[in-house]
């Protein structure tokens, strides 16, 4: 086994050649009953062969005042926060495009570790694309250039690869996924660059036509046997990029929003639908959420905002309290981490377990500051990190070497997986703190009264600390870069 990095053929654990431990889980719920009030722990460690590994089962003693020296993870399950949607990843045409070119063992084996809660990590969101973006191998639209009443709308694209890999997404989720869909573009002739690439914006003679089409497509997908569940208004709507771009003030979305795309999704029977609005990074997100939930006619459409991580990509730090600051604004607003991965891929670069600690840190802090639901990028790449028509290569938590049909798992697939592995849709946060900042932390109770508690050591040494709820302490040992959760 190379460092860091489980290369699934290589290992025979079941018939589908799951990753290790978690095709041991299938006897969880005979444990939870069997072990009742103690604390079960399952671990992903740097340098070790532990991946989502369940390491310990341990037992509550008291502890009524802990010391200064001792280390301490303090949970409340009497106080209750955010419902919580799911976790996820987005199926785009790359991800769609590279699992067809698996066998069919490989694609059999991706779904259950993607889709299964015993066998895999249980994912319940999706997210996926109205027409091309940057992962995708063209640029293509549903309509004939020009065709502003979408005469010619249909997704015959999206039939090769796309709409059937969405299928088998859903089968293996047991019949049902979350899924919401975002533009990154509208038509070139709609745009003022009359250009489906690099920016321009939203010419005014086409805000009808173009919220047309996404009830157009909503209708299309669904009669191929999608459900979508919501809608973003626009990917990154602040970034002109040499890929699918349009850009969109503050402003210009509020009206977009209030005077074209909510009134036409209510009139065509999608008044149910969510909307998202920004879907664009962390830095500038409480401006948007004050343009467009301060104005009562945008507000009522937005069922919350969704974010990126892109905006330490300077060399900033993930401005995490900007998004605890529109959380405490518009606490009645949902809040989704709509996109995030590790960018500009290298290859060998599987193997850096700084991809894993990302995630594990951004859910972290998401959640503690009031997101209900989380959506990874691409959930599969090939060996190049694409396809990508404009080489903008990345990661995933799962690549497919398509010359040998192997699938290469990175520690961001587990990282991911304490989450939503654990933490199911209708699940409460609940107050979870650490008393050193090596820990951080956060902690759920789901439907079925379990309780979930996610605890990250970010730093070189082996930490020794005590769960604690009420007066009495579960003592846990956490290797270094390693996370946990701790379920009881």
């Amino acid at each position: 086994m190379k460092k860091n990095v489980v290369i699934l053929s290589a290992l025979v654990l079941s018939a589908f050649n799951l990753p290790p431990s978690i095709n041991r889980m299938d006897s969880l719920g005979k444990l939870f009953s069997a072990e009742g009030k103690k604390v079960i722990v399952f671990t992903t460690a740097d340098s070790s062969n532990l991946k989502l590994t369940l390491t310990d089962t341990l037992s509550f003693k008291t502890l009524l005042q802990p010391k200064e020296t001792q280390v301490c993870v303090f949970v409340d399950p009497s106080k209750t926060f955010q419902s919580f949607l799911g976790i996820g990843g987005a199926l785009t045409d790359a991800s769609a495009e590279t699992f067809a070119k698996l066998p069919k063992a490989k694609q059999q084996e991706f779904m259950l570790a993607y889709y299964n809660v015993n066998k895999g990590i249980g994912y319940t969101l999706a997210r996926t694309t109205i027409h091309s973006s940057d992962f995708s191998s063209d640029s293509y639209t549903y309509i004939s250039e020009g065709d502003k009443d979408l005469k010619s709308f249909n997704v015959a694209h999206d039939k090769q690869f796309r709409i059937p890999f969405i299928k088998q997404a859903i089968a293996a989720a047991g019949g049902k996924l979350t899924m919401f869909a975002s533009p990154w573009s509208p038509p070139a002739f709609m745009k003022s660059n009359n250009d489906l690439l690099h920016g321009g914006t939203l010419k005014a003679a086409f805000y009808q036509p173009w919220a047309n089409y996404y009830t157009k497509f909503i209708k299309t997908y669904e009669k191929e046997g999608i459900p979508i569940w919501g809608i973003s208004v626009q990917n990154e709507p602040m970034a002109t990029q040499r890929w699918e771009s349009c850009v969109y003030t503050a402003e210009e979305e509020r009206d977009f929003l209030k005077n074209y795309l909510g009134p036409t999704m209510k009139r065509e029977g999608f008044g149910d639908k969510k909307i998202i609005v920004w879907d664009h990074n962390r830095d500038l997100m409480f401006q948007r959420a004050s343009t467009i939930f301060s104005d009562p006619e945008a507000s009522k459409y937005a069922w919350g905002m969704g974010f990126h991580w892109y905006e330490s990509w300077s060399g900033g730090t993930e401005m995490y309290e900007n998004v605890a600051r529109v959380h405490e604004s518009w606490p009645a607003k949902n809040l989704m981490f709509t996109e995030g991965c590790a960018e500009s891929f290298r290859a060998g670069g599987y193997y850096t377990w700084s991809l894993g600690e990302r995630y594990g840190r951004s859910m972290i802090n998401d959640f503690n500051n009031g997101t209900v639901g989380w959506t990874d990028w691409n959930i599969l790449l090939d060996e190049t990190g694409g396809p990508n028509h404009v080489q903008n290569f990345c990661f995933a938590p799962v690549h497919a070497d398509t010359k040998t049909g192997e699938l290469i798992y990175t520690n961001a697939y587990y990282y991911i997986g304490h989450f939503s592995k654990f933490i199911r849709p209708g699940a409460k946060r609940i107050s979870s703190v650490a008393s050193r900042s090596q820990l951080l932390t956060t902690a759920f109770k789901n439907a079925d009264g379990k309780v979930a508690v996610v605890v990250m050591n970010q730093s070189n040494l082996k930490i020794t600390y005590n769960l604690c709820i009420g007066t009495k302490a579960a003592e846990v040992n956490i290797l270094p870069h390693a996370i946990q959760t701790l379920v009881l």
